[in-house]
């Protein structure tokens, strides 16, 4: 039986990033447009907020303490008990009208974190996915994307996952997980029938890629093969992110946005922008802290 509750009703403006913090037990999640990023610790409820200057992009928890995150100018470190940032880089200072959006660490502790176009008229494909390594050096790793999205890698870092959610397919790259570099780019499945594009994704401990698919409510399990396995319904139509979390890594958190959106123009209105901690039967696998 799927159980579905929601832990943090945050009416977030945008909910995404999340990542599960295996040291301190807790969910480091972000509302890009607040823009604010959020420390859930489930076992008091508290759910901690910390102001950014730009919008953000998507988190990871440092091996030196703090977070590495992107915000709408690059790469950054933020330090929670101060509440700096302190720039890396900025791999697109020279492209206009984009910004960073979804992203992770891969299971070797590099954090990754695509770029998208936001801008109004026609969407230009110039953003791309980056890849940075623990000297903080970045590489583009893929490129000609309009909102870079859906990343994940499989359990034993063989695959990884990746879309452009101006697109309604995922696809698979073979990964290597010494080098970190990928090609082979390949469909893994088409999500056109149902009725959205992927948004933040994960995969569980049986290898199976998990997906939220914004304005339909849905969060799709696909086998490692892309055949769909499992749909679970969410009671607000935009789930934003998934990850995997609690002590067991056994809870699938996921985020949700209202979107700036009159609450008539939302199916779900009264948990829109809520935190969800779904309980599946499914584990996850632990995230990886950034090396750099």
């Amino acid at each position: 039986m799927i159980d579905i509750e929601c832990v943090v009703d945050a009416k977030a403006i945008l909910g995404e990033g999340t990542f599960w913090d295996t040291r301190e037990n807790v969910l480091w999640w972000i509302d890009i447009w607040a823009p604010t990023i959020h420390r859930f610790d489930p076992r008091t409820g508290e759910d901690r907020v910390y102001e950014a200057p730009e919008y953000l992009g998507c988190l990871a928890t440092r091996e030196k303490g703090g977070l590495v995150v992107t915000m709408a100018s690059g790469f950054y470190f933020f330090d929670p008990e101060t509440g700096l940032f302190d720039p890396i880089v900025d791999p697109e200072a020279d492209i206009p009208n984009t910004r960073f959006n979804d992203g992770k660490t891969d299971r070797q502790g590099r954090f990754w974190s695509g770029s998208m176009f936001e801008a109004e008229g026609p969407v230009q494909k110039v953003a791309s996915l980056y890849r940075m390594d623990a000297d903080l050096s970045v590489h583009k790793m893929v490129e000609g994307a309009g909102c870079s999205n859906g990343l994940a890698w499989s359990p034993d870092s063989r695959t990884m996952y990746y879309t452009d959610s101006h697109t309604t397919i995922v696809w698979a790259f073979d990964f290597d997980p010494v080098t970190g570099t990928v090609e082979n780019r390949r469909t893994f499945t088409d999500v056109a029938d149902t009725g959205g594009i992927v948004d933040g994704s994960t995969v569980d401990a049986e290898g199976c890629y998990w997906a939220t698919v914004p304005v339909t409510s849905k969060i799709c399990r696909y086998d490692p093969d892309g055949k769909l396995m499992q749909t679970i319904l969410l009671p607000t139509d935009l789930p934003t992110c998934v990850g995997f979390g609690g002590e067991n890594l056994d809870v699938l958190y996921c985020t949700s946005a209202v979107l700036r959106r009159p609450p008539e123009k939302i199916n779900g209105a009264a948990l829109a922008g809520g935190l969800f901690a779904i309980h599946t039967g499914v584990k996850g696998l632990p995230e990886a802290a950034f090396k750099g």
